[in-house]
């Protein structure tokens, strides 16, 4: 996907997340939980996602190189009641998007990537608010799927940029060479990962035999990946307790 095409979906996306958050909102108090994210209800999803937006938006509008003072930084709140903190939602994310259409993918912001661009959080916005819709929609009834073309971005984002960075901020254990292959069911794409001491390798197009593979349609993968999904939604080849296991090598944050 390019630039555009992300941006036409993140508004897609915006929009279904703001569909779900007030078809919950509308089911009066108390404010339905949401499951894939243990602890939290909607409204803290909402504020959450609100959050990130407004917080880029500074990033990109100011066109900061480096990370922002949170010392310095007052982002607008949203006011009391559920419609109004729909609406707050809805104006940050028109706002991020304008700022991502205005900018274009190679404007040089800060991220907290190696990549300093502005299309790196274009792509990374999507993935999440994609992610986020699915959890808003699983608080009130069952959840549509990720868009097949997002889903797929989104396991190999995780592999090549998720991965090394969470390793990094969580001080992962060392890999022993567990190789992964995650197979998707609904396209022709594969994915084998490598662990190896420090290093997160994705071995495009590699044959070698894996410890484990899992396959799934994209968005179960992704899904599985950002921990939505167990292990068992996907159908596992090898050692199924390598699958698991991901996740002390990739720590959540």
């Amino acid at each position: 996907m390019d630039h555009v095409e992300r941006l036409v979906i993140f508004r897609t996306e915006t929009a279904a997340f703001e569909k779900a958050v007030r078809r919950a909102f509308d089911l009066g108090e108390p404010v339905p939980a949401v499951p894939s994210c243990p602890g939290w209800s909607v409204t803290d999803l909402v504020r959450h996602l609100g959050g990130v937006h407004r917080y880029l938006g500074h990033v990109l509008r100011e066109r900061l190189t480096v990370p922002p003072d949170p010392a310095g930084l007052a982002l607008p709140e949203p006011a009391d009641g559920p419609d109004a903190l729909a609406d707050w939602f809805a104006q940050g994310a028109r706002e991020l998007a304008e700022l991502f259409h205005e900018l274009g993918p190679d404007t040089t912001v800060w991220t907290w990537s190696a990549e300093q661009t502005s299309g790196f959080w274009l792509r990374m916005q999507l993935i999440e608010l994609a992610v986020h819709r699915w959890d808003a929609e699983s608080a009130t009834g069952t959840p549509g799927p990720l868009d097949p073309a997002v889903a797929a971005d989104a396991v190999t984002q995780t592999i090549e940029v998720m991965a090394p960075a969470r390793r990094g901020w969580q001080q992962a254990p060392p890999g022993a060479g567990e190789r992964y292959r995650f197979r998707r069911t609904d396209g022709p794409d594969s994915w084998t990962v490598l662990f190896s001491g420090d290093q997160v390798l994705l071995e495009a197009g590699s044959t070698a035999p894996a410890d484990v593979e899992a396959a799934g349609t994209a968005c179960d993968l992704a899904l599985f990946l950002w921990r939505r999904l167990p292990p068992t939604a996907l159908r596992a080849e090898g050692d199924a307790a390598l699958l698991p296991h991901w996740f002390t090598l990739v720590p959540p944050v």
